[in-house]
């Protein structure tokens, strides 16, 4: 089982991610593409030499230095992102496939075929055997995998992802709350562990963002039905009157109102997703106006050292996603700005491993998504149609 929640995990670091933030004298120019791009193989560099296994199962540990404690492998959530973290750099360097081949044969190290409460096939949150004992599934985690694969499908090819995509959907749509008894029934569960019963933004609208995806591809009515429905859902129930949104709801319909920068940026591509199949013009202007919230919020309101960089990292893809549809660079200049600012204020150079925690470890989430973030400033701006 993974460990206990992240939202609630994160708490001991957020002093230490605002302490870095307040750091910094000035906002730096933001990084050209080539330097970009030297940046993101400079992290990934990091990532393979201090993050890596070396038993050839292709498994990353989950932090550096590793403690006594700490299992033998990392969590599926961690891989997944850096296994899209290859993915984002394949893009701008292909010389990065056979990389990308390896991460994408590792990734079934989580797969089960059975087992589910569900009783559909998906990723567990470890290994299964030989590597580990497997774990829960959290719908997150699988939808994260589902948009990888159709982002690896619309880059590359390949009928295989386009499958596991459409099973992770199958998965998605199983984990709906169809109790009439619960308080406001609908959404996607958090996880199928017993030890959670709630419905999250995180479980929910990435969902519908995969569906969307699906249904550009497969144009099979079903996927963009499910989309809007799950849209609907997290608007009703976990949107705030600010426009952005909270993180969740329990049974009793009590709402966790934290506003994490991912649960911002998901919404925003949603919108944009639904606006090119539908072709209406409201849906772009919602995802403006959520993302001209969050800019608020985050980058003016000087809180994105407030948030985990794995949080921001798919904030700013999404916003991305956005441009690539606009032609502006609002975003753009803004994720560029933030990731020199860890770039000079958090990174080890003598490793070139970000330190976000007071410990001194990187964690495989942050190496990961300090990759994304690079990687996908040195994209062309055609390459962020495909991201998430």
């Amino acid at each position: 089982m993974r460990f206990a929640p992240l939202r609630l995990a994160l708490a001991g670091a957020l002093l230490v991610l605002a302490t870095a933030g307040t750091a910094a004298a000035a906002t730096p120019h933001p990084t050209g593409k080539s330097n970009a791009k030297s940046r993101a193989v400079s992290a990934y560099r990091a990532l393979e030499t201090y993050l890596a296994t070396t038993d050839g199962s292709g498994l990353y540990r989950e932090q550096y230095p590793v403690a006594p404690t700490d299992n033998a492998y990392s969590y599926e959530w961690s891989f997944s992102q850096a296994h899209v973290a290859t993915l984002d750099l394949a893009t701008v360097d292909p010389g990065y496939g056979p990389a990308l081949a390896r991460h994408a044969a590792a990734q079934e190290h989580y797969w089960k075929p059975s087992g589910g409460a569900t009783g559909l096939p998906g990723y567990a949150s470890y290994p299964v055997a030989p590597y580990g004992g497997g774990g829960d599934f959290f719908y997150d985690d699988n939808e994260w995998v589902g948009l990888l694969k159709v982002q690896s499908y619309l880059s590359r090819g390949g009928a295989s992802s386009l499958a596991r995509a459409e099973q992770i959907f199958a998965l998605t749509e199983s984990g709906w709350d169809t109790d009439p008894t619960h308080a406001d029934p609908g959404g996607v569960f958090w996880t199928q562990a017993t030890w959670s019963h709630d419905r999250n933004t995180v479980s929910t609208m990435p969902g519908a963002e995969l569906g969307l995806r699906l249904y550009q591809i497969t144009h099979k009515a079903a996927y963009l039905q499910w989309a809007l429905r799950m849209y609907a859902w997290t608007n009703a129930h976990l949107q705030s009157p600010s426009g952005l949104y909270w993180d969740h709801l329990d049974l009793q319909g009590t709402v966790e109102p934290t506003m994490w920068s991912y649960n911002q940026g998901v919404p925003v591509g949603v919108n944009v997703l639904l606006y090119q199949v539908t072709h209406d013009s409201r849906y772009l202007r919602e995802a403006k106006r959520i993302a001209d919230a969050a800019y608020t919020y985050y980058v003016t309101g000087d809180r994105l050292f407030a948030q985990p960089i794995f949080f921001n990292s798919i904030m700013f893809k999404n916003l991305l996603l956005l441009e690539s549809v606009t032609g502006e660079n609002r975003y753009d200049k803004a994720m560029s700005a933030y990731a020199d600012r860890v770039w000079t204020t958090v990174r080890n150079p003598a490793t070139g491993l970000v330190q976000f925690d007071s410990g001194g470890t990187t964690q495989l989430l942050q190496q990961s998504a300090f990759v994304q973030i690079y990687a996908a400033l040195a994209m062309h701006r055609s390459d962020w149609s495909r991201l998430y």
